[in-house]
């Protein structure tokens, strides 16, 4: 069984209950905090592990024919989970891998390949091209840490816009900002319009760490169902005067985002409402989708940098506007998320929370999926992780070709995730 539960949340916006969160691979197990018996501590860098008796040891270097590492007895187990917790103090982080099974012969092996693989997240972080096909770069992370991206524009890109989006988000929230012909003087509701990345995102987040009562109400349309368009539609009723509606695509020109956007632009007009003074765009500069609302003049438009995947685009304008929106204070959000990524680029293995956990995946699926994995929130505000992830991993793995230029064997957007 591996859990992680994780919680950063000082702002008085974002309420410490509704933040812990659980993952559980392989074992529905409860998860929980243990207190070590004197003379054992337990630490962020834990100790080294106990030496597993070699009985317990593989036998040969084939996942196939591996053998687990976990001890039968408990005291031997509790040494073990003792060993191989990891906590992050600061984010009340906690990372239990004890009982997935993994020997210390396998993470010897491992060793090289996980040395490469953060020689290559350095490469990435200091702008690296990561995709040839495109000549991009890949940075989100430069979003939770803008002293890491790679020269003064893109710093300069990144400050300009999260800066941008306080201020809007402000002027929204205190009605300095109004809607032309709504009744109630201020905005109340955002409809956010969406697919993909562009909508899972801000999803999770608003159901993760919304307040109850949050500044603007939110809703999604993220399918094409014009039914489904309709029904969230309807279900605003009056309030479609004072309704921000956020249109995002990276593209501009997603079919989907645009037959959504084409319905609420219908239903706007039916009201007798004018759709441009409630509008806010989030696309890339001078895609369709940015042209069209700088000449219909929308109320405001933000920028997606090409060097953010929609898949990883949450800390982005297009998650951070509808959190600032909904009360979240989003600069803390993104320095709970930038100590995360100091933890994960440690290269210490066994220090290093996402290291273990890829470990433990491909310990747990013979190194080829041989297994499903299961994710089970055990809070109800943190339902939409298991769909997060599931986009998540079904596009980062999804690809023709793997890091080798091999041709992949499996094409993950066919995968068949069910939610618990």
């Amino acid at each position: 069984m591996a859990s992680i539960s994780g919680m950063y949340s000082p702002s008085s916006a974002v309420k410490i209950g509704r933040s812990p969160i659980t993952i559980l691979l392989s074992r529905r197990d409860p998860f929980f905090v243990p207190i070590a018996p004197a003379g054992r501590s337990v630490r962020l860098a834990q100790s080294v592990a106990r030496d597993i008796p070699s009985g317990l040891s593989p036998v040969s270097n084939s996942p196939a024919s591996k053998t687990t590492a976990v001890e039968k007895d408990r005291v031997s187990l509790w040494h073990r989970y003792v060993d191989w917790l990891y906590q992050h103090k600061e984010l009340g982080l906690y990372l239990d891998v004890s009982r997935i099974g993994f020997t210390n012969e396998f993470l010897e092996r491992m060793e090289p390949r996980m040395q490469s693989a953060f020689v290559a997240m350095q490469e990435l972080e200091k702008g690296a091209i990561a995709n040839p096909d495109e000549g991009r770069m890949v940075g989100h992370y430069w979003l939770r840490n803008v002293a890491l991206a790679p020269n003064s524009f893109l710093r300069s890109q990144i400050e300009k816009t999260l800066n941008a989006i306080c201020e809007f988000a402000d002027k929204i929230i205190s009605a300095q900002i109004k809607p032309p012909s709504s009744p109630h003087g201020r905005f109340t509701q955002v409809l956010s319009v969406g697919i993909g990345g562009s909508a899972l995102g801000p999803q999770f987040v608003a159901e993760a760490l919304a307040p109850d009562n949050p500044r603007l109400k939110i809703r999604f349309v993220d399918n094409t169902d014009p039914a489904g368009i309709d029904h969230q539609i309807a279900q605003l009723g009056t309030e479609l005067a004072s309704t921000l509606v956020i249109v995002i695509s990276k593209s501009g020109g997603t079919p989907e985002t645009r037959n959504g956007l084409l319905e609420v632009q219908k239903a706007f007009r039916d009201a007798g409402l004018e759709f441009p003074k409630q509008g806010v765009a989030i696309t890339q500069e001078n895609s369709l989708l940015d042209n069209t609302a700088r000449i219909e003049g929308w109320l405001a438009r933000f920028p997606m940098f090409d060097w953010v995947g929609g898949r990883t685009s949450v800390m982005s304008a297009v998650g951070l506007l509808p959190a600032a929106l909904q009360g979240i204070n989003i600069r803390e959000m993104l320095v709970g998320a930038s100590l995360m990524d100091m933890a994960n680029r440690t290269t210490v293995v066994r220090n290093n929370p996402a290291a273990l956990l890829a470990l433990c995946w491909y310990w747990a699926t013979d190194g080829v999926g041989s297994k499903d994995m299961v994710v089970l929130p055990y809070k109800d505000s943190l339902l939409l992780f298991s769909r997060y992830l599931q986009q998540l991993v079904m596009e980062s793995l999804g690809k023709e070709f793997d890091l080798h230029g091999n041709r992949g064997y499996e094409d993950y957007h066919k995968c068949n995730f069910k939610k618990e």
